[in-house]
């Protein structure tokens, strides 16, 4: 990679090399207008993120002090950007003056194979990656097998996020009904489809279960590399959790901080409710597509029980034994 070239230089995979991939790939549709997803590395890709992943596996470098937020779409990414960049910024920026304030929590940390690999760039960006200051905060949902060799090689650390599947689905049906909507494309995706295609595996990233296993297993394995947080237990303990993930990125509280409620504060500020109705998450797009308040709906575990009729809850329920049973993870369910 050429480290003068700055990000609007970043190499895009051509559309010719594009084609001819895909040609030898496996395709299908999921319950989104019968749009295509291909599958490669063992996960299923829209066209326009199979280019972008290419390019992001081909071309970036990490770095050791890097923190990599992974986990798929509305499994609780974008509330721990939030309290990442508090914790990593606690001693720069206090609670007061923090970037949240201005900035949507993904315009502080990039979404690799969205942001930097892809082709809008419609708010302010770094020239280039090796301009941002150590350490880098970035993030992808890509599986753990289909990431970068550096990063699986090197020593930068992974925070994978994961929600209970039934609560995962819900939230991503909400999100694609949105992006519709907004496109003004197609009708809006029915809830049914978008449940057939998660169980079938198909849809952008999935299967579900195999992404979440492989960073589970790469959790027991790499203690130090992989750090596996479940949406759940942030909501249930933030404290601890939140203790967790500052040891983890080795900038742990001191006894000092929690005496003067500095780890109160970051839960507070970055709570849902308060995130959420912040004057720069209220109004305007990311990228020119996503609506900043679009990743902002309800936050809650246990929404799923409004949308699932009691034969989907049979269905995922058997599904989720079948792929979890002997793995020692499971996922707590509103009873």
């Amino acid at each position: 990679m050429n480290n003068n070239a700055t990000q609007k230089e970043l190499p895009i995979i051509s559309q010719e090399e594009l084609e001819e991939i895909k040609k030898a790939l496996p395709k299908s549709s999921w319950g989104v207008n019968g749009r295509e997803l291909l599958f490669y590395q063992g996960f299923w890709f829209s066209e326009s993120m199979l280019a972008r992943t290419l390019s992001f596996q081909r071309h970036f470098i990490a770095r050791d002090s890097d923190l990599i937020i992974t986990g798929l779409p509305k499994t609780g990414t974008t509330w721990l950007k939030s309290l990442l960049h508090m914790i990593v910024n606690r001693e720069i920026s206090p609670v007061t003056q923090n970037g949240l304030l201005k900035n949507h929590p993904h315009e502080l940390v990039y979404t690799l194979e969205g942001d930097i690999y892809g082709e809008a760039f419609a708010y302010p960006q770094p020239q280039h990656l090796d301009e941002l200051p150590s350490p880098r905060l970035l993030s992808t949902h890509l599986p753990y097998a289909p990431l970068p060799e550096s990063i699986r090689t090197s020593n930068c650390r992974l925070l994978y996020t994961c929600r209970n599947p039934f609560d995962a689905l819900t939230s991503l049906f909400h999100f694609v009904t949105a992006m519709v909507e907004k496109s003004n494309v197609g009708e809006p995706p029915r809830f049914e489809d978008i449940f057939e295609s998660f169980c079938q595996g198909k849809t952008p990233n999935g299967p579900f279960f195999e992404h979440v296993l492989t960073y589970w297993k790469m959790s027991l394995e790499q203690p130090d590399k992989v750090l596996f947080l479940k949406y759940e237990d942030l909501k249930d303990d933030p404290v601890s959790h939140l203790k967790r993930v500052a040891e983890f990125v080795g900038m742990p509280f001191t006894l000092f901080e929690e005496s003067e409620g500095v780890i109160d504060q970051i839960i507070e500020f970055c709570s849902f409710g308060n995130i959420k109705e912040l004057e720069v998450n209220k109004t305007g797009d990311l990228k020119t597509f996503f609506e900043k308040k679009s990743f902002f709906r309800k936050g809650e575990v246990g929404d799923w029980k409004n949308h699932f009729t009691p034969a989907m809850t049979e269905k995922m329920t058997e599904l989720m034994e079948e792929k979890l049973r002997g793995t020692g993870l499971s996922f707590k369910l509103i009873p």
